[in-house]
């Protein structure tokens, strides 16, 4: 019947041209038509004989005429696109390249990751599904088979192939086929009852109204294909429906086929008695049947658009055919691509039953000239089958592609702590980590020794209180400075170390808060050079108290080498020394705010980075250096008269300010985040308090509880004994 539609089209437009006067004046083309009768062999041996102007070609007689130019309008195989093998060759339908992107894109739109492919066994099914599974693969798509069909295959062949459909556990089915094989497949397949898969089809078949009516079972029902747009040729129906046999070029087998349309007979001798009587006058328009239905009119104007490329190739006398570009008289554009095809555009058909009828409803487009991703236009509304191998991994899981099988086959793994993701677990950046359900990254918690928090909150208000003791202890030396007690204690180096003392207590704060640049600078060199002047006055009373001792000795005048200038230039120097190796710690390599990133994988802990490791040591060590000292001096003191108890208490003082930082160098080292900061805050108000307790407090408690002793004969009565 097509053939027939196709036939006619090609006559109308030839009449049209011919009957124009603006294309082809005074020229007249002919045209021969043949029939392949459906066969391959019949094909090639009807187009040999049309090129080389011979009707009654014979096997083995050699083609002598040069290559013509071959238009057509129903050939879609890619392999026609090689032109060393095909120079002449040209088509006005889009060539299988097209359509096998499209019918890729349009699986992977619609999310079928995991489905099976039957094709051709020919030119055409071979290079359209190998084309096909190359680009799915690109696009993510897993083929579980590809079946080769062809109708003459052997009852066992097939056999095989139902067997392999029946174990397969994909629900679509991608049909490289052309019509005629689609129609024996479907009734194995009814045979074997098997139903219930999504097929998706090509322009071969999607859009075959014979087809439709042979598939009584529904198998193809909800099939979703490709199909050439609808372009109605004006004119073209009317001529059709207005064909006469008795008018119609070839008429002889024009009758045989007006017979079986009508279903009458011509008058002819003997052979009309039960039969109705052809006329010839017949109403096409007045039947429906395969002939009538035209709802291949896509495909007819391709003829049309044909006949019109030689016409105009004629007309402007163009030696080469891909070069032409002209329009319809309807505005469509026709042109050739380098490799003598047209722009491939499909529209995207879907079988839908409606009030019990089959209606190839138009769900969308593809263009190839468009961008990429523009090409496919769906708009689906019904509801489609799942066809996958794995269900999509859930948020906080990565594929891992089952061994053996294909990549659209694969199990979910757990991401690893920082990493989040649903295809590829991906790491965190830097200042993040992975939530518990690992399916996005939240900023880390950031940890700093706060004034906000407890712990803050309650060194903060101990170091308050001991500067506010500190400073208390310094207003009563103050009001009682000429007493015997003050005196005695050396009151110029007290009120030093005082002083000291106080601020040693302040520094402990610089320690609290978020690390800046300057308070990781101002933190260690302040508590430095606070300690120094602390312990420089510290040591100064203990020399004073045995230079004192030695002074009473008969004939002694060591005081004169150490009196107030001496003492004061020797805590000023040993304070020098110290300031002098933060002033070069700065300079060097000064502490820096730091982000450690490495003790704990889920939080940032903000801390002040050492810079100069060997700066902090020295600034240490030198402390260290000075307490030692002080500490051995005061022990050698410690038998002096009992009035003379000064040197025990800084024996004491500093024996407990020794222990506490010998103490504190390996919990220094291990303990973790902000309670690395709280450590050294803890041994600095530790030492302080330890100086404090040790040193003024019972001096006060003499000076305010017990003011009979703070007289010069208590303190010289037991000297004078001795």
């Amino acid at each position: 019947t097509c053939t027939f539609q196709f036939s006619q089209t090609l006559i109308f437009a030839i009449e049209e041209i011919n009957n124009s006067s603006s294309l082809l004046p005074g020229v007249s083309l002919g045209y021969k038509i043949y029939d392949t009768c459906s066969s391959t062999a019949m094909g090639v041996r009807m187009a040999m004989a049309l090129m080389n102007g011979n009707d009654n070609t014979v096997l083995g007689e050699p083609c002598t005429k040069p290559a013509q130019v071959q238009i057509s309008h129903y050939s879609t195989c890619e392999c026609l696109s090689d032109k060393r093998k095909y120079p002449s060759f040209l088509r006005t339908i889009p060539s299988d390249y097209y359509q096998s992107r499209a019918l890729a894109e349009m699986v992977r739109h619609f999310g079928w990751t995991w489905v099976g492919a039957i094709r051709t066994d020919d030119d055409y099914g071979n290079s359209g599904m190998a084309t096909f599974t190359k680009v799915a693969e690109q696009l993510g798509v897993c083929l579980e088979y590809s079946l080769p069909f062809f109708r003459t295959y052997s009852q066992e062949k097939i056999l095989r192939i139902i067997d392999q459909l029946k174990m397969s556990t994909s629900r679509v089915i991608v049909a490289f086929l052309d019509i005629w094989d689609l129609e024996i497949l479907l009734e194995v397949f009814f045979e074997h009852n098997i139903t219930a898969y999504q097929w998706v089809g090509t322009e071969a078949w999607i859009f075959d109204p014979v087809l439709a009516t042979m598939d009584k079972h529904n198998i193809l029902q909800g099939a979703i294909g490709l199909a050439i747009p609808k372009t109605e040729v004006t004119g073209l129906k009317d001529f059709i429906l207005d064909i006469k046999p008795l008018k119609t070029a070839g008429s002889a087998i024009f009758t045989k086929f007006w017979e079986a349309l009508f279903q009458c007979k011509y008058a002819v001798q003997n052979d009309t008695e039960d039969s109705i009587i052809c006329t010839g006058e017949e109403k096409l328009s007045k039947i429906e049947n395969t002939f009538t239905d035209l709802s291949l009119m896509p495909a007819f104007s391709n003829v049309y658009k044909g006949v019109y490329a030689i016409a105009h190739t004629l007309h402007t006398i163009l030696e080469n055919l891909k070069q032409l570009r002209f329009k319809t008289k309807d505005g469509e554009e026709v042109y050739f691509d380098k490799n003598g095809e047209p722009a491939a555009r499909y529209d995207i058909i879907n079988w839908q039953t409606s009030k019990q009828q089959l209606e190839f409803v138009a769900i969308g487009s593809y263009v190839s000239t468009f961008p990429a991703h523009d090409r496919l236009v769906v708009n689906m509304t019904s509801a489609l089958p799942t066809s996958v191998c794995s269900e999509s991994c859930p948020p906080g899981t990565r594929k891992a592609v089952q061994k053996g099988r294909p990549v659209c086959c694969f199990d979910c793994i757990p991401c690893a702590e920082g990493e989040i993701n649903s295809i590829k677990c991906e790491q965190c950046n830097q200042d993040s980590w992975s939530n518990p359900q690992r399916d996005k990254c939240v900023k880390k918690e950031i940890e700093y020794l706060s004034f906000a928090e407890t712990m803050g909150i309650f060194l903060t208000v101990v170091s308050i209180i001991g500067a506010f003791m500190t400073m208390v202890m310094l207003l009563i030396f103050l009001r009682y400075k000429n007493t015997p007690i003050v005196k005695a204690n050396n009151s110029e180096l007290s009120f030093l170390l005082l002083f000291s003392l106080t601020l040693c207590f302040l520094c402990s704060l610089t320690f609290i808060g978020q690390p800046s640049e300057w308070s990781c600078m101002l933190r260690h060199t302040a508590f430095g050079i606070t300690f120094v002047l602390c312990i420089s006055c510290v040591l100064g009373k203990t020399i004073v108290v045995l230079m004192a001792f030695r002074a009473t000795l008969p004939g002694s005048n060591v005081m004169k080498w150490f009196g107030p200038p001496q003492q004061r230039l020797s805590v000023l120097a040993f304070t020098f020394i110290q300031v002098l190796i933060c002033v070069l710690w700065l300079i060097i390599s000064p502490p820096f705010p730091f982000k450690n990133l490495k003790r704990y994988k889920e939080k940032i802990i903000l801390e002040c980075h050492l810079g100069s490791s060997i700066g902090f040591w020295a600034v240490l060590g030198y402390i260290g250096v000075l307490a030692l000292l002080c500490f051995v001096l005061a022990f050698l003191a410690r038998k002096l008269p009992d009035n003379f108890n000064e040197a025990k208490f800084i024996t004491f003082s500093m024996l407990i300010f020794c222990a506490v930082w010998i103490t504190f160098i390996p919990s220094y080292v291990s303990s973790p985040g902000k309670f690395t900061v709280a450590v050294e805050i803890f041994a600095i108000l530790a030492s302080s308090f330890g100086l404090l307790f040790c040193i003024f407090l019972p001096k006060c408690y003499i000076i305010i509880m017990k003011p009979e002793k703070n007289t010069k004969k208590p303190l010289m009565g037991k000297a004078q004994v001795k």
